[in-house]
């Protein structure tokens, strides 16, 4: 069983409200924007860490995080990636891997909007967190967590960090 926290659009900003979420869980997902460099680190200081870079993301991030992140937890295949877009409305870049090989969770970021929903069509839970830095048009900082066990995804909980 892993405790999940997964927040996204960070774009330099951490803060202790932020890092007591990541001491409650067993590993931190982010999925791009991170900004600045002491985002993750500062998450890698208390919990393992796994990220993807974003749009706005410069060299050093794209160096030590890679664009798509895919990978196992407990046994759930998990796909983390910034610009994923929605059910019907996905990236045309992932698009077709999506529909050949989807994963049970696919986690984007990048539009700062809080959605969880779960396409039909391909079989997969939709996460994306909003935004949990203080830039963008976003009015309430949110992110996102729940339980992986075994192969079961349960108790999902939106977490708003307040107004930016």
């Amino acid at each position: 069983m892993k405790k999940i926290l997964l927040l996204s659009d960070t774009h330099g900003h951490i803060d202790e409200v932020i890092l007591k979420y990541v001491a409650q869980a067993d590993e931190v997902w982010h999925a791009g924007d991170i900004g600045d460099l002491s985002v993750t680190d500062s998450i890698k200081t208390v919990r393992p860490l796994r990220a993807v870079y974003g749009n706005i993301d410069g060299a050093a991030a794209r160096l030590e995080f890679p664009l798509h992140n895919r990978f196992m937890c407990e046994n759930v295949e998990v796909w983390i990636t910034h610009i994923g877009g929605y059910p019907d409305k996905y990236n045309p870049q992932i698009r077709d891997e999506l529909k050949r090989n989807p994963p049970k969770i696919f986690i984007c970021g990048h539009s700062h909007i809080l959605k969880v929903m779960f396409d039909k069509k391909l079989g997969l839970l939709h996460l994306n967190p909003g935004a949990a830095g203080k830039s963008g048009f976003h009015q309430v900082r949110t992110m996102l967590r729940f339980v992986i066990d075994g192969e079961n995804i349960r108790d999902m909980e939106i977490v708003e960090l307040g107004k930016k």
